[in-house]
């Protein structure tokens, strides 16, 4: 029988302190067409590093609600069920994944960076393929021209947040550990 662990109340407050960062710097974006430029991914990246996996999508889960019931912590300040169920729905719900298979190999390899950068990477995948396959549904464009556009712009840019996250993400890790929070 598997002993199940308490979130305490440290990690109940990080999980709320992470969740407010996602909250306030994911409505920041750059829109560049029906899909924006946000830094939700590079805080989930962060936020993995400085939970663990569990915690981290639990964190990224209550942002999701919060931004669910209306509160604009979507990109461009936006909320509520219509931008969930919107064209760009698909990668909100692509994040839940990529926090959890990020947090797989972080939480296994933290000494390892590439398999860090890779489990990233992996994660980042997943979430284009969700966003991808939902943007063409409800724009109702081929799933070719939806990857032109919700995908192919950003991957440079995802590529410098898994970098950022691999080289300070540890260093988060270390202090919180170091601090006794993790």
């Amino acid at each position: 029988m598997e002993k199940t662990k308490k979130i305490n109340t440290r990690q109940l407050t990080l999980i709320g302190f992470m969740t407010a960062v996602t909250c306030i710097l994911g409505p920041l974006s750059l829109p560049i067409g029906i899909v924006p430029i946000s830094l939700t991914n590079l805080v989930i990246y962060f936020a993995v590093y400085a939970l663990g996996r569990k915690r981290a999508t639990l964190s990224y889960i209550v942002y999701l609600f919060i931004g669910l019931v209306g509160l604009p912590v979507f990109s461009g300040f936006s909320g509520g069920v219509a931008k969930l169920f919107g064209p760009t729905g698909g990668y909100l719900i692509g994040f839940i994944f990529m926090a959890f298979i990020s947090g797989i190999f972080i939480d296994k390899f933290s000494n390892k960076i590439y398999m860090c950068f890779l489990g990233m990477v992996l994660g980042t995948i997943v979430t284009y393929i969700f966003g991808t396959t939902w943007l063409a549904y409800e724009a109702h464009i081929g799933f070719n021209k939806a990857l032109t556009i919700g995908v192919l712009p950003f991957i440079p840019g995802d590529i410098v947040k898994i970098i950022i996250a691999s080289l300070i993400g540890p260093q988060i890790k270390k202090r919180l550990i170091s601090s006794g929070l993790y």
